[in-house]
């Protein structure tokens, strides 16, 4: 525990030696567009790479395979590599500095607005995530000394420490220090666990006899839609938001923000089996327990695994490695929205502000959002981080996606298009969500399937309707 303080005392310090560089709010919220390919691939790996990928994704996969987790790290890893492809140069060169920006340059104060309050609304789930995990790890190490709610309390304070003052160059320079101690302590683990467990072969073959590397769905039209719904869920649904836009515009050039976010999904995907391999190891080191703690709560699997059968210096890189991992993520998502709030909501209201002023109004916005995700973080105690995550999603996806990737790749989008989008995706969504007809077609695959054809219908219609009455005063006149 006393090594876990210095290592957050440590993060706390060199995120305020960072914060010296903010001077205004670019600084603050993408850096001034200052960093390199290297910190843009770390610091995109570090947004996905938090407590769900530590402790929910090995979880998931123990019960139910790959197939289980084709939402994160598959559809995850695939965002940020579909962003560097087809959306991050077309974004950099617009200079903005938050995606609801580009909203407002496309269609107007009103798509504007409601996206950034849908994309505020998405992180309150990722967040709480993090706080939970930050708990857990508090739980654990004090052996129950620190409550749950206690430790994330401790968690929320020691990411705001640095957050709050340094913004976006505090998050990337932490980020790159602690994908490092991330990458480094998760692999020495893996090694460690499969030698206890009698070498990789024999954990590999364990899977393979559990059908743990199954992929793809039972062969059936119900299975295969919700595969392919799970699959988009985090893969389209996180296109649109505020973090991953960050990362791309923090880039100091075209070329880092298009291959940062590439290299760093295929880096994600890849080292998101670590956490699988290990929950393995666990099967064979400790049988029993493990599939007590499977039937109880796997996301205990790991750190169970770590305290009762390593010894000191790998229970040292574990929940160094957990809290980067945790750290990293929490820290992006804690900016995001707070960014967003002040950038496309409170500045409307203060048009005359400085820059120094809404710099204030930021740093203001991260300290309430703060409290809200650690009250909400704590009424939802017991919801399995996986699903908190999953479920931020969602909502970007069926209110935010179509507006962004027709805004950019279709000339015909219209407001009223992007309006009527967002209003069918958002209410098919929640009448799936909360009726029978949710368990027999996916609400997120409706909801942008209906986002669709309301971007389609809505920028369509009105220019057909004007092209009729057109033709009829036309002939009127001809008459």
């Amino acid at each position: 525990m006393t090594l876990v303080i210095a290592y957050l005392l440590v993060t706390i310090a060199i995120g305020l030696v960072a914060a010296k560089r903010v001077k205004n709010t670019a600084d603050y919220a993408i850096a001034g567009r200052h960093l390199p390919l290297v910190m843009i691939v770390t610091t995109t790996f570090a947004t996905w790479f938090g407590a769900e990928t530590v402790l929910g994704i090995p979880a998931k996969f123990v019960n139910s395979g790959l197939n289980g987790v084709v939402e994160d790290p598959f559809g995850a890893g695939s965002c940020l590599i579909l962003v560097g492809l087809f959306f991050a140069a077309r974004l950099y060169r617009m200079t903005l500095l938050t995606i609801s920006d580009y909203f407002r340059e496309r269609y107007g104060r009103s798509v504007e607005v409601i996206c950034a309050i849908i994309i505020m609304v998405s992180y309150l789930g990722w967040v709480s995530a993090q706080v939970t995990a930050l708990g857990l790890v508090f739980n654990i190490l004090s052996d129950g000394a620190v409550s749950l709610p206690m430790g994330m309390v401790i968690g929320v304070v020691s990411i705001l420490a640095y957050t709050l003052f340094g913004g976006m160059w505090s998050v990337a320079i932490t980020d790159f220090l602690q994908m490092i101690i991330l990458v480094l302590g998760l692999a020495v683990l893996a090694v460690f666990a499969g030698n206890q467990a009698g070498g990789a072969d024999k954990v590999l073959a364990l899977a393979v006899s559990q059908d743990l590397f199954k992929f793809w769905p039972e062969p059936n039209f119900r299975d295969i839609l919700f595969f392919f719904a799970s699959a988009i869920t985090i893969m389209l649904g996180s296109i649109p938001q505020q973090d991953v836009f960050q990362r791309v515009m923090s880039a100091n050039s075209e070329y880092a923000a298009t291959r940062g976010p590439v290299i760093g999904g295929i880096c994600y995907i890849l080292f998101a089996f670590v956490p699988m391999f290990l929950v393995v190891s666990a099967l064979i080191i400790m049988p029993e327990q493990t599939a007590k703690l499977i039937a109880e709560d796997p996301q205990k699997v790991l750190p169970t695994l770590v305290m009762t059968q390593m010894p000191f210096i790998m229970q040292v890189l574990f929940f160094g490695a957990l809290l980067s991992a945790i750290k990293s993520c929490a820290s992006a998502t804690l900016l995001a929205p707070s960014v967003t709030f002040t950038e496309n909501i409170w500045r409307q209201f203060f048009p005359n502000h400085s820059d120094q002023q809404e710099l204030k109004a930021m740093r203001v916005t991260v300290l309430v959002f703060s409290a809200f995700v650690l009250a909400y973080a704590i009424a939802m105690q017991g919801t399995s981080i996986y699903e908190m995550v999953s479920g931020a999603y969602q909502v970007t996806l069926v209110g935010a996606f179509v507006p962004l990737a027709f805004g950019l790749y279709w000339k015909k989008a219209t407001t009223q298009g992007a309006l009527l989008a967002i209003f069918l995706g958002l209410v098919t969504w929640l009448v799936l969500m909360f009726t029978p007809a949710g368990e027999e077609f996916p609400a997120q695959l409706a909801g942008v399937l209906a986002s669709w054809a309301g971007m389609v219908i809505g920028s369509l219609a009105p220019q057909a309707i004007r092209n009729q009455h057109g033709t009829h005063h036309s002939l009127a006149g001809l008459s």
